[in-house]
């Protein structure tokens, strides 16, 4: 039943619910029942919820319980334990994979053009400077290697070709001082730290 559309307007009707759940107290169950005694409409709204909550409980306290067999639990573990073995064959997991891709790619398609703004263009953009990143790396690396064999090149020549040799004998005491540099610096940081 409709309640008028003057009562809906001024009444809570939200407040017979809880009036039948015994959820008002104090002053709120004061009010609540002083303003049935002046509204109609609320009055007819309370007894059509009070008739719904007679006939819910006499249609559930007519209801008959059933009793389960007694293999019930074996059955439903046996169903359960064959449900979990298919899971684990190859032809199963590869069902699931394409059922979750074909999920993924329905998911993508529904998101439309939000998701090109929001999960896209980060990435693009993402992509965009890791390869920046790994270009600068590369081309420093190309350059240093093309400068070290141009040096080389042009020393190797000097030594070799120029000196008829005889530079080749001076760069092996430089070959060793370079390599020893690195030992003569960690000796001199450890004679620092044990002062």
């Amino acid at each position: 039943m409709k309640l008028p559309a003057q009562v809906q307007t001024e009444c809570q009707v939200e407040d017979i619910g809880s009036y039948l759940d015994g959820e008002l107290e104090g002053k709120a169950l004061a009010d609540f029942e002083s303003h049935v005694r002046e509204c109609e409409g609320c009055v007819a709204e309370l007894r059509t919820q009070r008739t719904l909550l007679c006939t819910l409980d006499s249609a559930f306290a007519e209801s008959r319980s059933f009793a389960l067999p007694g293999n019930f639990t074996r059955i439903v573990a046996a169903h359960a334990q064959c449900d979990v073995s298919r899971m684990r064959s190859k032809s199963e997991r590869r069902h699931a994979f394409r059922l979750c891709a074909a999920l993924a790619l329905i998911a993508f398609a529904l998101l439309g053009a939000t998701s090109g703004a929001l999960v896209f263009r980060p990435a693009r953009a993402f992509v965009r400077a890791g390869a920046n990143i790994l270009g600068l790396v590369w081309h420093t690396l190309y350059d240093a290697g093309a400068g070290l064999a141009v040096i080389a090149r042009v020393t190797g020549r000097a030594l070799i070709l120029d000196s008829h040799g005889l530079g080749l004998f001076a760069l092996l005491p430089f070959a060793i001082l370079v390599l020893l540099l690195p030992r003569l610096i960690i000796n001199y940081h450890r004679a620092r730290i044990i002062e």
